[in-house]
């Protein structure tokens, strides 16, 4: 990379180790070694945190921090640079052998104060080296930010994409809780089972082909954008001087064009609701009929049930306005339970048990063992079903009612889409093995 070339032992320590440049928002790491801060987060082939220091393989503990000071510094030596490049002899003004101090940006060429005053460049805008360099530099530093932005928006596009392929690679184990499913249906549907398994594996085949189709497409056009930043990011560390007289009109065009792609919109598949004969029609054998107490209303649009910190026992049903929460009056630790809730009316709403000594705690931090839920959140133009904290799965949302059956004995719960028949999920038995009470958010649309 051709960049200011520091040849003093105490300047040297500017210079980033990956790109052999010098600094460019340095950082630096707990282990001590410090890199543009774009060099590292490009390092690896995704645009993420490396999990190791590039240069002593030390653990980076996905934290660095800015170091303000050499920023400072790196400044001071490229504009020292671009001094001894002005003062020197071999550099001055050939005919009137002063200074070169003046910037024409119609010739992006350096003038004395006497050839900017000639007839030749009298007409041209001309500025002091400072102004030029600071100008540059800034256009040059908004163009890599609008394309770092872009970046990142790709790489989210990018790991969302992996998150839903390795959903849909476990699709298999699926198999397994339907197979459970119909193995407790009576009469045996042994047909209906084979039919449904063989959907379920198409559906899953289909969509993973069409999602590494999808993910290839987005880490192209991000790779596209990275060698556009990459060539910016080389442009803004050339000496000053040199810098100053390059015509970057077409490096800016290609930089204008990369940061108004579309973006991709990427896949959101879900997995269809298949009918299973007589599945409701057996949970109602076990139905309850639930009662709930210490409703807590909320009046405002930010609230989460993972960040609810319920603050009074009881408020009145009449009060409700926006939000609710609420845990069911009794709990159970024996036998099997089924119970339907109707959640057409909730633009966001919640579902499950949570463990007795999670609400006895009060402080309603809500973790993996403590509270088992189904979540169904807006994003954006689609909504998402969540299991415990941030688990997405890509299933069909319910529409209306879905029943919730808990086997204390197996220590799981499962979730129902009460209108298709259709089992929506179920966590895996042995979960937990204590007393658990039904649990109830909503969000009022």
């Amino acid at each position: 990379m051709e960049s200011d070339n520091l040849q003093d032992p105490q300047e040297e320590t500017l210079t980033c180790s990956i790109c052999q440049g010098i600094f460019m928002d340095p950082v630096y790491l707990r282990c001590g070694h410090k890199f543009c801060e774009t060099c590292l987060l490009l390092f690896q082939e995704d645009i993420k945190f490396p999990a190791y220091c590039p240069t002593c393989r030390q653990p980076c503990n996905q934290r660095y921090i800015n170091d303000i000071s050499l920023k400072k510094q790196v400044f001071i030596v490229r504009k020292k640079r671009l001094m001894e490049y002005l003062n020197s002899e071999e550099h001055k003004c050939v005919t009137h052998k002063a200074k070169k101090m003046i910037f024409c940006d119609k010739s992006k060429i350096l003038l004395c104060h006497l050839c900017s005053d000639s007839q030749e460049h009298s007409g041209h805008t001309h500025c002091s080296i400072d102004v030029a360099v600071q100008e540059k530099m800034e256009e040059l530093l908004k163009h890599m930010d609008s394309l770092w932005q872009r970046l990142k928006i790709q790489q989210n596009y990018v790991e969302k994409e992996r998150r839903m392929t390795l959903w849909w690679l476990s699709v298999k184990l699926r198999e397994e809780v339907i197979k459970r499913v119909y193995g407790k249906q009576c009469p045996p549907l042994s047909e209906e089972r084979d039919q449904h398994i063989e959907c379920l594996r198409h559906q899953s085949n289909t969509t993973l082909e069409e999602l590494r189709k999808s993910e290839a497409t987005i880490v192209h056009e991000r790779n596209q954008l990275t060698e556009v930043y990459q060539e910016l990011m080389t442009m803004s560390q050339r000496p000053y001087q040199e810098l100053l007289v390059q015509d970057l009109d077409d490096l800016f065009r290609r930089s204008k064009l990369a940061a108004k792609v579309d973006m991709p919109q990427g896949m959101i598949p879900r997995l269809r609701a298949h009918s299973i004969p007589g599945l409701t029609a057996r949970l109602n054998s076990f139905r309850v009929k639930i009662s709930f107490k210490h409703s807590i209303m909320f009046g405002y649009n930010s609230v989460r049930p993972f960040d609810i910190r319920l603050l009074h026992e009881s408020t009145s049903l009449d009060s409700a306005k926006t939000h609710r929460v609420s845990w069911g009056k009794k709990s159970f630790s024996r036998g099997k339970y089924y119970w339907e809730v109707d959640l057409k009316d909730y633009r966001r709403w919640t579902v499950g048990v949570c463990k007795d000594p999670w609400l006895r705690g009060r402080s309603y931090v809500v973790t993996p063992t403590d509270i088992f839920l189904l979540e169904c959140l807006r994003n954006k133009d689609h909504y998402i079903l969540i299991t415990r904290i941030g688990r997405e799965h890509y299933i069909e949302k319910p529409v209306g009612q879905v029943g919730v059956f808990l086997d204390c004995e197996g220590g799981y719960v499962s979730f129902v889409d009460v209108a298709k028949s259709s089992l929506i999920l179920s966590y895996s038995p042995g979960t937990f093995h204590c007393a658990v009470r039904p649990f109830f958010f909503a969000a009022y649309t």
